[in-house]
């Protein structure tokens, strides 16, 4: 896998290669700003297939940008994205049938039930009732959402909210899963769950790119990261090469550079 150093300016935009070795995700200058604001400088990414990608930044980095930008749900003010060598913003349809999303902070429908939300969804899609009936049955099943299934999705607990939209992203059965923080605000047990499936899922040949600042979540399931920060990529690769013998927290905060010495004390605590 290789990716440049960025910059403010979006480097020219160049589809990847259709082969063996094709990303499956790849993001060409990727580039956003609000008003005066820099959210996203440019980025420039390819995710190997098969790969379980942790995208790391601290809060305000860039992450949830750039994911919206590359999944179709925030259009981009230069630069493509590409799922599988589809072009997320010319051909949108043929990109999105290859891509499971789980949006951070995205409002579902909830008044609807489980159940109805999975049907709803895999209608949308265009896939036929019967097996979206059958495929809403086994992930309620499997995420342990059986007895939840006719509870409105308003009344659930943030582990089961993660977990229903998580069936969503999976339900039509995609190669490539981008999560947006998936673990936040879920309890130890619905972690785990999420976890072994997600897990599972890229040992069957799937991809699952997901943005996190949880360090030891990454380093437990991830194969390659990249650090974000002000909207540029500062470091990118496998796991250990990014690691480079070190702790990974420690190589983070290296990186980003939030830690300085200010010589300041709180002496009134």
């Amino acid at each position: 896998m290789s990716s440049g150093e960025t910059t403010a300016a979006a480097p020219s935009v160049e589809a990847p290669p259709v082969d063996g070795a094709q990303p499956a995700l790849a993001l060409r200058g990727l580039a956003k700003r609000f008003g005066l604001k820099v959210a996203v400088a440019g980025i420039h990414l390819d995710v190997p297939a098969g790969s379980f990608y942790g995208l790391l930044g601290p809060n305000g980095a860039g992450k949830t940008t750039s994911l919206s930008m590359a999944v179709g749900l925030l259009r981009p003010d230069a630069g493509a994205a590409y799922v599988l060598g589809q072009d997320v913003w010319a051909d949108p349809v043929a990109a999105k049938r290859l891509l499971g999303v789980l949006p951070d902070g995205v409002r579902m429908f909830d008044r609807l039930t489980g159940r109805e939300l999975l049907a709803y969804t895999g209608l949308l899609r265009g896939m036929p009732a019967d097996e979206v009936d059958a495929r809403a049955r086994d992930l309620l099943d499997v995420l342990g959402l059986v007895e939840a299934g006719q509870t409105l999705v308003v009344d659930y607990s943030a582990g089961m909210r993660k977990k229903i939209g998580l069936a969503c992203a999976l339900l039509h059965a995609p190669r490539v899963l981008v999560l947006d923080e998936p673990f936040e605000a879920v309890d130890p047990v619905s972690a785990a769950l999420i976890r072994d499936i997600l897990q599972r899922y890229v040992h069957s040949g799937g991809t699952v790119i997901f943005s996190s600042h949880v360090m030891q979540v990454v380093e437990r399931l991830c194969s390659h990261v990249a650090i974000l920060a002000e909207g540029q990529i500062k470091a990118v690769g496998t796991l250990a090469d990014v690691r480079g013998g070190r702790d990974l927290e420690e190589v983070f905060v290296e990186v980003v550079g939030g830690r300085t010495a200010t010589g300041k004390e709180l002496s009134w605590l």
